[in-house]
Protein backbone atom coordinates (compact mmCIF):
# COMPACT_ATOMS: atom_id res chain seq x y z
CA UNK A 1 0.00 0.00 0.00
CA UNK A 2 1.46 3.32 -1.06
CA UNK A 3 0.98 6.27 1.25
CA UNK A 4 0.49 9.66 -0.41
CA UNK A 5 0.89 12.94 1.46
CA UNK A 6 -1.27 16.05 1.17
CA UNK A 7 1.03 17.48 -1.50
CA UNK A 8 0.61 14.38 -3.66
CA UNK A 9 4.12 13.12 -2.95
CA UNK A 10 4.93 9.58 -1.88
CA UNK A 11 5.93 8.90 1.71
CA UNK A 12 8.91 6.56 1.39
CA UNK A 13 10.85 6.40 4.65
CA UNK A 14 12.86 3.31 3.65
CA UNK A 15 14.24 5.19 0.63
CA UNK A 16 15.20 8.13 2.86
CA UNK A 17 16.93 5.73 5.24
CA UNK A 18 18.81 3.97 2.44
CA UNK A 19 19.84 7.32 0.98
CA UNK A 20 21.48 8.24 4.28
CA UNK A 21 23.16 4.86 4.60
CA UNK A 22 24.68 5.09 1.09
CA UNK A 23 27.03 7.70 2.57
CA UNK A 24 28.84 4.81 4.25
CA UNK A 25 29.97 3.39 0.89
CA UNK A 26 33.32 5.14 1.28
CA UNK A 27 34.11 3.01 4.31
CA UNK A 28 33.41 -0.21 2.39
CA UNK A 29 34.41 0.37 -1.26
CA UNK A 30 36.38 3.61 -1.09
CA UNK A 31 34.08 5.92 -3.04
CA UNK A 32 30.43 6.69 -3.73
CA UNK A 33 29.47 8.56 -0.59
CA UNK A 34 28.71 11.71 -2.56
CA UNK A 35 27.73 10.37 -5.97
CA UNK A 36 25.16 7.71 -4.99
CA UNK A 37 23.10 9.91 -2.61
CA UNK A 38 23.30 12.75 -5.14
CA UNK A 39 21.81 10.53 -7.85
CA UNK A 40 19.05 9.26 -5.53
CA UNK A 41 18.26 12.80 -4.36
CA UNK A 42 18.13 14.31 -7.84
CA UNK A 43 16.00 11.49 -9.23
CA UNK A 44 13.39 11.46 -6.45
CA UNK A 45 13.35 14.88 -4.78
CA UNK A 46 10.08 15.88 -6.49
CA UNK A 47 8.35 12.53 -5.90
CA UNK A 48 9.21 11.56 -2.31
CA UNK A 49 8.14 13.65 0.66
CA UNK A 50 11.13 14.84 2.68
CA UNK A 51 13.69 13.80 0.08
CA UNK A 52 14.62 17.38 -0.77
CA UNK A 53 15.34 18.24 2.88
CA UNK A 54 17.25 15.01 3.55
CA UNK A 55 19.09 15.16 0.23
CA UNK A 56 20.33 18.68 0.90
CA UNK A 57 21.48 17.60 4.37
CA UNK A 58 23.38 14.67 2.85
CA UNK A 59 25.10 16.75 0.19
CA UNK A 60 25.94 19.48 2.72
CA UNK A 61 27.48 16.88 5.04
CA UNK A 62 29.54 15.26 2.29
CA UNK A 63 30.83 18.59 0.98
CA UNK A 64 31.65 19.66 4.55
CA UNK A 65 33.58 16.44 5.15
CA UNK A 66 35.56 16.93 1.93
CA UNK A 67 36.39 20.50 2.97
CA UNK A 68 37.43 19.38 6.47
CA UNK A 69 39.78 16.76 4.99
CA UNK A 70 41.30 19.26 2.55
CA UNK A 71 41.90 21.75 5.36
CA UNK A 72 43.32 19.06 7.65
CA UNK A 73 46.18 18.13 5.33
CA UNK A 74 48.08 21.45 5.65
CA UNK A 75 47.23 21.47 9.36
CA UNK A 76 49.14 18.19 9.72
CA UNK A 77 52.26 19.77 8.28
CA UNK A 78 51.94 23.04 10.17
CA UNK A 79 50.67 22.13 13.59
CA UNK A 80 50.22 18.40 13.76
CA UNK A 81 46.64 18.96 14.87
CA UNK A 82 45.34 17.91 11.48
CA UNK A 83 45.53 14.28 12.60
CA UNK A 84 42.92 14.99 15.27
CA UNK A 85 40.76 16.77 12.70
CA UNK A 86 41.04 13.82 10.30
CA UNK A 87 40.05 11.37 13.02
CA UNK A 88 37.12 13.59 14.02
CA UNK A 89 36.06 13.88 10.38
CA UNK A 90 36.14 10.10 9.97
CA UNK A 91 34.04 9.63 13.11
CA UNK A 92 31.56 12.33 12.06
CA UNK A 93 31.31 10.83 8.57
CA UNK A 94 30.48 7.44 10.05
CA UNK A 95 28.16 8.38 12.92
CA UNK A 96 26.05 11.19 11.43
CA UNK A 97 24.70 9.16 8.47
CA UNK A 98 23.58 6.44 10.88
CA UNK A 99 21.93 8.99 13.20
CA UNK A 100 20.18 10.62 10.24
CA UNK A 101 19.07 7.25 8.87
CA UNK A 102 17.38 6.51 12.19
CA UNK A 103 15.83 9.99 12.20
CA UNK A 104 14.58 9.50 8.63
CA UNK A 105 13.00 6.16 9.51
CA UNK A 106 11.18 7.90 12.38
CA UNK A 107 9.96 10.70 10.14
CA UNK A 108 12.16 13.37 11.74
CA UNK A 109 14.31 16.08 10.16
CA UNK A 110 18.01 15.28 9.66
CA UNK A 111 20.68 16.49 12.06
CA UNK A 112 23.07 19.08 10.65
CA UNK A 113 25.72 18.86 13.39
CA UNK A 114 28.99 20.50 12.20
CA UNK A 115 27.62 20.74 8.66
CA UNK A 116 28.22 23.80 6.51
CA UNK A 117 24.95 24.82 4.77
CA UNK A 118 26.07 24.94 1.11
CA UNK A 119 22.49 24.23 0.00
CA UNK A 120 19.63 25.59 2.08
Amino acid sequence: MEVVSREGMRVDRPLLTITHLTQLLTYFIGFGSLIVPLIIWLSSRNRVEGMNEHGKAIINLQLSLILYVILSIPAILLLGLGIITLIGTAILGFVLPIVNAVRASNGESPSTFLTIPFFS
